[in-house]
């Protein structure tokens, strides 16, 4: 049939299976599947990161994917981790004033999340109302290896306080509100949520003094990360009337980091948590406010700011995270297999044409052999055997399709010719030999 031998057929389905292989192998390299956990590098117990993170695992907790928080020194060493490919670490907080995307080219941002705000407070026996009335007093900042640490060391030195003038320690906020009360320290000045324990002892506790940053403002434009806030007049207690003036504070605002390999599917999730934690009103932001579309020191991930402009898609809407992962991935199996598909189908009437004209192609080959046979000197039997031949080829040109009449036709016409050859000569070889007078 139409010259096709299992060859051929073994040699077609090897291509197929060739190209679904290839095809599964290029789906599972361009697209794969998300991941089944992530690592989030958060902070210490209890402080602001580890926080979030715990909020984020818990937004998360329904999304069959698996949220691991790694506690950590703070910023710091996040983004050590986050900059390790080994670390096991995709996911990071950060804050404004560590790094940049120059100096970390691996990392991407999910837009900032909310304000770092730092707190100087200090005995209300005192009067501070500038920077440099630190000088020679013995001041609590954060963890030798946070984020918080550098960026109030780098505001401190603008102010000119170094460990050279000034004894700069390192304190828990519980503990430094401790060694606030019995004179162990002059002053602390630490990153503190808006809902910790030891900022509301502070702000509510007569003997301590919140310090009004005059220099709030030159702050901001020596240190661009930097952001001026304003504590409003009994925002805190407002039958107290805590605190009894408006206060300027500085802040820097944080930032969730991801590695730039990070699956698309995992950035959305994380979008969508995002938005749910951070999008309510605080005490220093509105609706709205957060997470920001923009980052003045890495670059978005597109698909975060994708999700923060038009919201989820069609089947994140309405299908479970897993769900709408395998459906993206059958989606793209799909299309692939159309664009494959879609020329073959185009070429497969040339193809199957060409193998019809292969075959006539064939037969004539075989009909050549007969008129050659035919310009010899043939006895009886010979021209009969010939005979035999043709009509082999005639039997065998009698699969052409109806749909190509015209080359059955032709060729027809050759077998008819051919024939009528053969049997002229099966008479001239049957006739007895004429004798010669």
């Amino acid at each position: 049939m139409l010259g096709i031998t299992r060859w051929h057929v073994f040699k077609i389905l090897a291509a197929i299976l060739c190209i679904a292989s290839l095809t599964w192998l290029g789906m599972a390299y361009l697209i794969p599947a998300p991941p089944s956990k992530i690592t989030i590098a958060t902070s210490l117990a209890g402080d602001h990161y580890q926080v979030l993170g715990g909020r984020y695992q818990g937004i998360l907790a329904g999304s069959n994917v698996e949220v691991e928080l790694r506690l950590t020194e703070g910023a710091k060493e996040n983004l050590r981790l986050l900059n390790d490919s080994t670390s096991g670490v995709q996911i990071g907080f950060m804050q404004g004033g560590v790094s940049n995307g120059k100096l970390a080219p691996d990392l991407l941002s999910l837009g900032r999340i909310d304000y770092q705000t730092f707190w100087l407070f200090y005995p209300t026996g005192e009067l501070l109302t500038n920077l440099t009335q630190l000088r020679g007093k013995r001041v609590a900042l954060g963890p030798s290896d946070s984020g918080d640490r550098a960026v109030c060391e780098k505001i401190l030195a603008a102010a000119g306080i170094n460990y050279d003038n000034t004894t700069l320690l390192y304190f828990a906020p519980r503990d430094a509100v401790k060694a606030l009360d019995d004179g162990t320290i002059d002053a602390l000045f630490l990153n503190l949520s808006p809902d910790s324990p030891s900022l509301h002892t502070l702000l509510n506790s007569p003997q301590y003094r919140l310090m009004n940053f005059a220099e709030s403002e030159a702050l901001t434009r020596i240190f661009p990360y930097l952001v001026r806030l304003v504590l409003p007049r009994g925002a805190v207690d407002l039958a107290r009337t805590i605190p009894p003036t408006d206060i300027n504070l500085v802040a820097t605002t944080n930032v969730v980091l991801v590695r730039k390999e990070i699956h698309p599917a995992i950035i959305d999730l994380l979008a969508q948590a995002i938005l749910e934690a951070h999008v309510p009103p605080g005490l220093f932001q509105k609706v709205g406010d957060f997470p920001t579309q923009t980052d003045p020191e890495y670059p978005i991930a597109q698909s975060a700011r994708d999700f923060y402009k038009n919201g989820p898609s069609y089947m994140n809407q309405y299908l479970p995270f897993w769900m709408t992962s395998y459906a993206q991935r059958i989606i793209a199996v799909l299309v692939a297999v159309i664009a494959i598909v879609l020329p073959v189908f185009n070429y497969a009437p040339k193809l199957y044409l060409w193998f019809i004209r292969e075959r006539v192609r064939r037969l004539y080959r075989r009909l050549r052999v007969v008129e050659q046979g035919l310009q010899t000197e043939l006895s009886s039997s010979q021209v009969q055997i010939l005979q035999r031949d043709l009509e082999g080829i005639a039997r065998a040109a009698d699969i052409l399709p109806k749909r190509n009449s015209d080359l059955f036709f032709d060729f027809n016409r050759h077998i008819e010719a051919t024939r009528a050859h053969l049997a002229a000569r099966l008479v001239d070889a049957r006739s007895p030999p004429a004798k010669v007078a």
